[in-house]
């Protein structure tokens, strides 16, 4: 399974990890609670601006807006601004975008549902989908009427789904029905979802419709067609044609001989009709599955719509932040000299291996370039160390204290 730079812990989780060092230290414990506290505020005030830019960019695209609601934002929402934005929160909360080559085997594979589904991208002008944290866990599945199998299946713990629709003109011109979707052409959606299995990604997709597989549709009609057939030509049409052929020449008919075969005949077509129909059926349990799958989605495993996902992700993006800055904060201030980014990583990386058993891939240069960007830490030929404890916190305190500059002294 592929490394992320995603960590799976709370900040105050590794926070707590971090000070354990320091227990018998209760200043120097209340002094770092002190240090990333303002930092976590610092932060949080960083993330206020980027949803205040995401949400007014956003706005001229958003679904859930009255087309009134966004004309007056014509001139004011600028596509290229809200996907640089969109992208940047992405980033910051460790979410990687799911390549092409994944998405075909999604849609053509299925661990749960069994079930192919039909989803007609002419609808979109463009998609992306981005995950961030992965888990396997068992699942029983139904297979051969009522024997269940026991498999092991693989979840994205976070998905964000990007929708951006097709102009009205286009949708005309494709023959593209959205149905009873509550989308306007032209709209960007968004969605984000929890635990959502690998090779069914193609069920967060809105206009996603149930189809017959092949193989559904040879169980079906193969058997059918060609055992229909042949009934009919061996048992229910000579008898019928030798019972109308008596019947026109007034010949004496062996009525019993012909009874029985037709009967025959035509019990043999009720049991293929009723295989038909139970092939059928499991087609339809599995549409119904998909329905229970879906209304799960939406229900049980939604965390956000359109503008209402950016909290989600922001929310996210501010808890990977300090927690990368918690983490290359420590190891250096622990550390007896200065460290190269390659050490650092390695510190941290077989920390949470040894510690938590948990393999990442520490995102170091970004973590870096956070504590150098609220003056924290200092680079001198390629090593990298932390400003003390002391200092930090004045560091980090004027940093705050200068955010807004409204109250500057008269010179």
């Amino acid at each position: 399974m592929t490394r992320e730079h995603y960590i799976p812990f709370n900040k105050e989780f590794l926070l707590e990890q971090q000070l354990s060092d320091f227990a018998e230290d209760a200043k120097k414990v209340d002094d770092f609670k002190k240090l990333f506290d303002i930092i976590e505020h610092y932060y949080h005030y960083q993330a206020f601006n980027l949803n205040r830019d995401l949400k007014q960019n956003y706005a001229l695209f958003d679904p859930d807006l009255s087309e009134k609601e966004r004309e007056s934002f014509i001139g004011k929402s600028d596509f290229s601004a809200f996907k640089e934005g969109l992208q940047t929160v992405l980033k910051l909360g460790n979410y990687t975008r799911i390549d092409q080559e994944t998405l075909d085997k999604a849609f053509t594979e299925s661990d749960l549902i069994g079930l192919n589904l039909s989803i007609d991208f002419n609808a979109f002008k463009d998609y992306e989908l981005y995950v961030r944290g992965h888990h396997k866990a068992k699942e029983k599945i139904t297979k051969y009427f009522f024997w269940k199998k026991e498999i092991e299946i693989e979840y994205y713990d976070r998905v964000m789904i990007y929708l951006n629709y097709s102009e009205a003109e286009y949708l005309k011109e494709k023959n593209v029905k959205l149905g009873k979707l509550p989308i306007d052409p032209g709209s960007i959606g968004l969605k984000i979802f929890k635990r959502v299995p690998k090779n069914d990604l193609e069920t967060i997709f809105p206009n996603a419709i149930p189809k017959m597989s092949l193989k559904d549709k040879m169980l079906l009609w193969v058997p059918g067609i060609f055992g229909g057939i042949s009934l009919l030509s061996a048992k229910v049409i000579p008898a019928l044609i030798n019972m109308y052929e008596a019947y026109k020449t007034d010949e004496a008919i062996d009525f019993l001989n012909s009874k029985t075969s037709l009967n025959q005949g035509l019990i043999a077509l009720g049991i293929l009709a009723a295989y038909c129909f139970r092939q059928y059926n499991n087609f339809v349990n599995k549409k119904i599955r998909y329905s229970k799958m879906l209304s799960d989605s939406l229900y049980f495993k939604n965390l956000g719509n359109n503008s209402g996902a950016f909290y989600s992700l922001l929310n996210s993006s501010e808890e990977e932040v300090l927690k990368e800055t918690i983490l290359a904060y420590c190891f250096l201030s622990r550390s007896q000299k200065a460290l190269s980014p390659e050490e650092l990583d390695n510190q941290i990386e077989s920390w949470f291996k040894v510690k938590l058993n948990t393999s990442l891939d520490f995102d170091v240069h970004d973590a870096l370039l956070k504590l150098k960007n609220i003056g924290l830490s200092t680079e001198t030929n390629g090593k990298w160390e932390v400003i003390p404890l002391d200092k930090a916190l004045i560091q980090i305190d004027e940093l705050w204290d200068n955010i807004f500059g409204y109250n500057q002294k008269q010179l």
